[in-house]
């Protein structure tokens, strides 16, 4: 099925009526027919997530047949989700993600079995589950959960098919160390923590990742069925904006430390230490800073109110987050041009800073400190505790 220049064992077709039926599209192209359509029956496949990326691709992949589906995520559905989830609906706010996934894929094809993983994958258990499946698909947004993807694909010998979005951007490719470069190989160390924003810090266009889902679930099928050209190899980029494609060959590295000619990993290691960010969701910087050096919505209320310390709020999200919402008192200075802006204010003035969540508020608060700036503070939670404590009628986003 996976290793292509073997000969395979024949099949015994047990295809009922009812799946000829439904297959029947499939089974009138010759590259798949009855012997490929058992092919998928007889698969299992693992998604990695299923949010923006998961939903398309676990969608096609129930529709198509392929016989056993796994489903791992730990979180909720939220209303912030379905704008590009297509997986959950509204009525879906608020339950886990993997009972809402699992309803949707066993209603389109109720001939698979749908395996619910409500848990993080994690060092601890990846090997146990993602050996129990032909292939891995890997539909996170999170560099931890990146490598180790890779890297408990790459020991277990399976192929890793991979996609990845940010804004109007994609890319996807099928790392199989067997038969060419693991993602190692490509991106050998992960960058440094906060340099590449999240899509809850960046945004994603909508559709996005149903195109780039649906690529992925196209490799699994290929790879299912043996057929066609994998992304084995390859990485392909996608640029909606620009309606573009561009394909750049990858080279097995030899030097690479998981698949290369002398490996030095042979078992998971810890992946949010390796990546310095944890796999839970964040970039967030804010658990390293002191907690003087934080100040909750309540405490900056009280002050507000006081008319004490006449504190300078600076938001330091981008315009268009200003024009969502933002605290009145404040003043908006984007975190990238903080350091070249702040030189007009005296170092040491009370300052206090907050984006979304608090995640960038604590990069340029260190930006702050490094400058000479004394009294600064981050706003614990961002706009978003803003919100939850303090003034309700803030929008979240």
């Amino acid at each position: 099925m996976i290793s292509r220049n073997r000969e395979e064992p024949k099949r015994v077709n047990t295809l009922s009526k009812e799946e000829v039926l439904r297959y029947s599209r499939h089974l009138i192209i010759p590259e798949v027919g009855m012997s490929g359509q058992q092919k998928l029956k007889d698969a299992s496949v693992l998604c990695v997530g299923t949010g923006g990326l998961g939903s398309p691709l676990a969608m096609y992949l129930a529709a198509a047949g392929v016989g056993t589906l796994g489903i791992i995520d730990f979180d909720k559905v939220d209303f912030s989700n379905l704008q590009r989830q297509v997986l959950h609906h509204t009525k879906d706010v608020g339950r886990l993600k993997v009972e809402s996934a699992a309803e949707k894929l066993r209603s389109i094809n109720p001939e698979i079995e749908v395996i619910e993983y409500n848990e993080i994958l994690n060092s601890s258990n990846a090997v146990k589950i993602c050996g129990n499946y032909d292939i891995v698909a890997d539909g996170t947004d999170n560099f931890p959960t990146r490598y180790l993807v890779n890297d408990v694909c790459a020991l277990l010998g399976k192929p890793n098919v991979y996609a990845s979005i940010y804004r109007f951007e994609g890319q996807a490719s099928v790392f199989y160390a067997k038969e060419g470069p693991c993602y190692r190989c490509i991106f050998h160390e992960p960058p440094p923590p906060g340099a590449v924003p999240s899509c809850a810090e960046g945004g994603v266009f909508g559709v996005l990742p149903g195109v780039m889902g649906t690529i992925q679930a196209t490799e699994v099928i290929k790879l299912i069925l043996g057929r066609g050209d994998p992304l084995i190899g390859r990485l392909l980029l996608f640029d909606a904006l620009e309606m573009s494609w561009t394909e750049f060959k990858l080279q097995k590295d030899p030097s690479c430390p998981l698949c290369g000619e002398k490996p030095t990993i042979h078992e998971l290691i810890d992946y949010e230490a390796f990546c310095g960010v944890p796999a839970t969701g964040g970039n967030s910087p804010t658990e390293e800073l002191d907690e003087n050096l934080l100040i909750t919505p309540r405490e900056l209320k009280t002050i507000l109110e006081t008319g004490e310390l006449h504190p300078l709020i600076i938001d330091v999200r981008e315009p268009v987050e200003w024009e969502i919402c933002h605290l009145p008192e404040a003043i908006l200075i984007p975190e990238k041009e903080l350091k070249n802006r702040i030189q007009g204010y005296r170092n040491s003035e009370n300052i206090v800073l907050y984006c979304r969540t608090g995640i960038r508020s604590a990069r340029a608060l260190k930006t702050l400190k490094k400058a000479g700036f004394i009294k600064v503070k981050s706003l614990s939670g961002g706009i978003h505790g803003w919100s939850e404590d303090i003034d309700p009628s803030i929008p979240k986003y």
